[in-house]
């Protein structure tokens, strides 16, 4: 069972959470309003995913992330903000948080970024993936190039599901849009992942720009 610890200083939106995720087959271990009080409920029980967000009073999320990626690295964060701003975004990421997903997300949109992030693979909201991938773009305006040998060896479909990545969409959106599983998704990633050599989805995406 996989135990969660809510982090928000939206009452109702932590108690909604605790629900959604239990009737999920999740132990919700417990529930913090701000930093402060999500380190000390960690000191104190174990944890599997930390659901954060970002703007709360006291500790805030992005100095919550950093002290639990000192104190427990192996404990999964994923943001769950509104917010999705320059600074928040490359501050959380490159802080050690697993996935940043905004509130609007939906239900299936959190439970899933749960598990891919319990199955070791990041997650980013389409949003969020589209701001961050401009953002290297602008700081690095020249660029690397794109690795033409390594895209030349992809199939016309796996060039048309890197064309998706790009584009920010999830793995079932491709699905979804391509009439395939998302297993057959996560497949074709795979190929592109060992064919190109770069195995961080963001990564990809700002070498496919390129």
């Amino acid at each position: 069972m996989i135990k969660v610890l809510l982090v928000d200083d939206e009452t109702m939106l932590l108690d909604s959470l605790e629900i959604i995720l239990s009737m999920n087959g999740m132990e919700i271990v417990g529930k913090a309003h701000d930093g402060n009080e999500a380190l000390r409920i960690l000191s104190g029980v174990s944890c599997d995913i930390a659901l954060v967000d970002l703007n709360m009073k006291g500790m805030g999320g992005i100095e919550l992330i950093g002290h639990m990626k000192q104190q427990y690295p192996g404990t999964r964060i994923l943001v769950l903000t509104t917010f999705y701003d320059d600074g928040n975004i490359t501050d959380a990421i490159s802080g050690g948080a697993d996935g940043y997903l905004l509130k609007d997300s939906g239900k299936d949109a959190i439970l899933g970024a749960i598990g891919q992030i319990m199955g070791g693979v990041s997650v980013l909201d389409p949003k969020v993936m589209q701001r961050l991938t401009t953002l290297v773009v602008q700081k690095h305006p020249a660029g690397a190039k794109k690795d033409e040998a390594a895209y030349g060896e992809l199939t016309e479909r796996e060039k048309e599901i890197a064309a998706l990545l790009v584009e920010g969409l999830s793995n079932r959106q491709i699905a979804d849009r391509l009439y395939i599983s998302e297993g057959t998704v996560k497949n074709y990633i795979s190929a592109i992942y060992d064919k190109t050599g770069i195995h961080d989805r963001v990564k990809l995406v700002v070498a496919l720009k390129g």
